[in-house]
């Protein structure tokens, strides 16, 4: 499966983007998610890459703790794309932002990364 997420860009502290994430695939079909895990991460300069929020059966939704009620993960079954709603950013919240999915065999699919910026 190929993915592309794209929105990111520069934005200031306290202000909102949302990122969205294309798949070559259906993330939902017959009733029930095609992948075992549905997630977004962000790697920073200098830092390993990280699960920002992650999706899976039932559709529950799991954040790390710095962005709880701040990013909301959803999906589209209609457009089929994952979406982060990313509000009161902070200048931390910069990296390059990916979308991924794990299959149910355990293979992970990641896409080309987009870049947030939050400014001070």
């Amino acid at each position: 499966v190929q993915l592309q997420a794209s929105g990111g860009g520069l934005v200031q502290v306290g202000g909102s983007l949302r990122l969205s994430c294309a798949a070559s695939r259906p993330f939902f079909k017959f009733e029930m998610l095609q992948f075992g895990i549905l997630g977004w991460y962000r790697q920073a300069p200098g830092q390993q890459r990280e699960m920002v929020a992650s999706m899976a059966t039932g559709d529950t939704t799991n954040y790390i703790d710095s962005v709880k009620g701040r990013f909301v993960m959803s999906r589209d079954d209609v457009k089929n794309i994952l979406t982060l709603e990313m509000n009161d950013l902070k200048v931390e919240d910069t990296a390059v932002y990916y979308c991924s999915v794990r299959d149910y065999g355990g293979k992970d699919f990641w896409g080309r990364g987009t870049l947030v910026t939050v400014s001070s």
